[in-house]
């Protein structure tokens, strides 16, 4: 899909044509629109087709007076069983005359921008469009790991009062998106870096504060997310040894019942041995031999129980 939106007094206007000035957002485009837009503005295809891997790594690229800067965004997966969260690059093609970004998907990072959310947003600001691309991608990073972190807790409330298995794999999902945030967020920072030590884009004094402040907050995400990871890997630690030692405990319990209850099948079989046996004679043999079934299993029990096998 090939949307051309341009900032006017009156706010961002869509454009048919390829205006100066203007914003090209392209997602998941075709074949078509990609040499479109290739030959119309004189861009190598690589740095269109580049960011719609799913595999790209997040890199800066310089050709000429174009440059291309591809970094991962955050998203949210839904599927008929479970919600997560993963990445996918986003490539951003400074041009003199345009800006062009790149996706897979549509997501809500850009999304902000065209519903005129962004302060201070204009079309024909490339440098700071960039910037501020970047500075709304580490906002989305700290939103959705506060969302991670809350459904971490839930989950953790929901698993000491049941152990099933569901919860556990919502923790596994979320240990694995944390994983992806971690990875996603480090190349992030190296691309940021290298804009502010080499200069790949042109920049005035503002765009370089702002840049920082930018850096600032991705490192902070890094950190949040390193954060949460670790406290999630001891949590999935600390409850896959709880569930052992309950399935210990379980087993327990069933070893030490089928010991008391063996008690009485042990005492009635020697009791049907065809063979002389004490009590036979007795009228109440049967009541003896009953009360001492029970008082061998009671005694057997009250050991369970003061040993806290019961």
């Amino acid at each position: 899909m090939l949307n051309i939106f341009k900032t006017t007094p009156d706010g961002l206007e869509r454009r048919e044509d390829f205006e100066p000035g203007s914003w090209i957002d392209l997602v998941d485009p075709s074949e078509e629109e990609i040499l479109r837009v290739s030959q119309a503005l004189a861009i190598p295809t690589d740095f269109l087709r580049s960011p719609l891997d799913p595999e790209e790594k997040s890199r800066i690229d310089v050709e000429e007076e174009v440059v291309l800067v591809i970094v991962d965004i955050p998203v949210i997966t839904r599927t008929e069983e479970e919600q997560g969260y993963d990445t996918i690059p986003l490539g951003m093609v400074v041009h003199p005359n345009f800006f062009i970004t790149t996706t897979l998907q549509p997501n809500p990072i850009l999304g902000e921008f065209e519903r005129g959310s962004i302060r201070g947003f204009s079309t024909a600001k490339k440098t700071r469009f960039l910037l501020q691309i970047l500075q709304q991608i580490a906002t989305f990073y700290l939103r959705y790991l506060g969302r991670i972190n809350r459904e971490n807790d839930k989950l953790e409330r929901e698993l000491r009062s049941s152990m099933r298995n569901a919860e556990l794999f919502d923790l596994l999902t979320l240990e694995k998106a944390l994983v992806y945030f971690t990875t996603s967020l480090r190349s992030n920072d190296a691309v940021l870096t290298k804009l502010l030590r080499t200069g790949a884009v042109r920049m005035y004094e503002e765009d370089e504060d702002l840049l920082e402040d930018v850096i600032v907050e991705n490192r902070q995400a890094l950190e949040m997310s390193q954060i949460y990871s670790s406290i999630l890997s001891g949590m999935m630690d600390a409850f896959a040894s709880v569930i052992s030692n309950n399935l210990n405990m379980v087993m327990k319990l069933l070893t030490s019942i089928t010991i008391i209850l063996s008690i009485p099948t042990m005492v009635a079989s020697f009791y049907g041995m065809n063979v002389d046996l004490p009590f036979m004679e007795n009228p109440y043999a049967f009541v003896i031999t009953i009360g001492i079934a029970f008082f061998l299993s009671a005694s057997a029990a009250l050991l369970f129980w003061r040993k806290d096998f019961l």
